[in-house]
């Protein structure tokens, strides 16, 4: 555990800052959900923008690379008009020997609102979120190996809009499950929200020590975990966090758990697949199934924009309306 989970809520329970997704309620899961589902029209209106969040200022801080994760979030606060200032780490103080508490404080009399981290170190964003002052929100954007709690709930909210709801659904998470901490935050979510059952399939070394205690299934061959899933979530390697040689080869990992046109007839007829990016092409999924008619993860790139604008919205206390919206749950 990396800090206490009641620091991401205020008296009331609601969400000031979101850290992890472990330690929070199904409840504000849904709430989080039904948030979303108010800003997925934001992008067709004419004027792509909603005034929530208008003179606030929300900073962007990425101690590593990011594409996707840095743009929707860029993309989110200007949507809900807020200012975004984007802190270039290489040049910044930081590189220079200035502490990451000094930075802060330095912002902090600048009056910003919050904070977006990404950071290679577990619980980077817990530590920002103890020393901020009380009126700034913290959003964890991916601290190391731990989780990713923004990308496992705009992943939970693709599921939503493809399946009537959560309760019986059956959902395989394929891949180097030991670095993702996309994955821990997918499986905390998956179980919160109620899933059936959730698999997890990787070769031993890619697993973390007692994954099971996670509330998962674990299985070493892909073609028997895919057998009647309704969701199968591709990951990639992640070299950069890798000690020492895991696998033999890229070559072979494919050939074990590559996600092919004849594995995904394995599952069910309607089964959606899905990958929070980046994809490596032809070592954990063929192109035929990244671009195929059974992909969502364009959508995922979508649906992260009105995501990210809810979890903002929520942490500083703008929630918008959504008094009518399709149940979560069965």
């Amino acid at each position: 555990m990396i800090a206490e989970h009641n620091l991401q809520l205020d008296p009331q329970k609601n969400l000031h800052h979101f850290l992890s997704i472990e330690g929070l309620s199904r409840k504000h899961l849904t709430s989080i959900l039904e948030a979303t589902h108010s800003f997925t029209n934001v992008a067709e209106q004419s004027v792509k923008k909603v005034p929530l969040l208008r003179g606030k200022t929300i900073v962007n801080l990425f101690f590593e690379p990011s594409t996707r994760t840095r743009n929707t979030f860029e993309l989110a606060a200007k949507r809900l008009s807020a200012d975004v200032l984007n802190i270039d780490i290489n040049t910044s103080a930081t590189s220079k020997g200035e502490s990451l508490l000094d930075m802060l404080h330095n912002l902090e009399a600048m009056h910003c609102d919050m904070f977006i981290i990404r950071h290679a170190y577990s619980g980077a964003a817990h530590f920002m979120a103890q020393h901020v002052a009380p009126h700034i929100s913290v959003i964890n954007a991916g601290d190391g190996c731990h989780e990713h709690p923004t990308q496992a709930m705009l992943d939970m909210f693709t599921i939503m809009q493809h399946k009537s709801g959560f309760a019986l659904l059956k959902v395989a998470i394929v891949g180097d499950i030991l670095h993702s901490r996309v994955a821990r935050s997918q499986i905390h979510a998956l179980n919160i929200l109620g899933v059936e059952e959730v698999r997890v399939v990787a070769p031993k070394t890619l697993l973390p020590t007692a994954v099971e205690t996670l509330g998962v299934h674990v299985y070493h061959h892909l073609d028997a975990a895919l057998q009647d899933v309704d969701v199968i979530i591709m990951l990639r390697l992640q070299h950069e966090r890798m000690q020492g040689a895991l696998l033999p080869s890229q070559g072979e990992y494919f050939k074990n758990y590559g996600l092919t046109e004849q594995r995904l007839a394995l599952a069910k007829s309607d089964a959606i697949v899905m990958h929070p990016g980046p994809i490596n092409r032809g070592v954990e999924i063929a192109s035929s199934i990244a671009d195929g008619t059974q992909s969502v993860i364009l959508q995922q790139v979508t649906y992260g924009i009105a995501t990210r604008m809810a979890i903002m919205s929520m942490t500083l206390g703008r929630m918008p309306n959504h008094s009518s919206h399709p149940s979560t749950t069965e």
